[in-house]
């Protein structure tokens, strides 16, 4: 599965883990690992730097042209 991360002018598509887990109580998931939440967390602080090259380490990054 891939997670879209928007921040300013850019797009990045991460790909994560879901976790499912069926006999769950609380009926929370699915959800994703610490370890995929850090990296969505360290693609988007990468974006707002503008440091595009680490962000790019974690996935596919695209920049936003208006056309209209």
């Amino acid at each position: 599965m891939t997670r879209l991360v928007d921040e300013g002018a850019y797009i990045a598509k991460v790909p994560v883990t879901l976790i499912y887990e069926p006999d769950d109580p609380t009926d929370w998931g699915p959800y994703l690992s610490a370890d995929d939440a850090l990296k969505l967390d360290e693609v988007r602080q990468a974006l707002r730097r503008g440091d595009i090259t680490a962000a790019a380490r974690h996935g596919e990054v695209f920049e936003l042209t208006k056309v209209a």
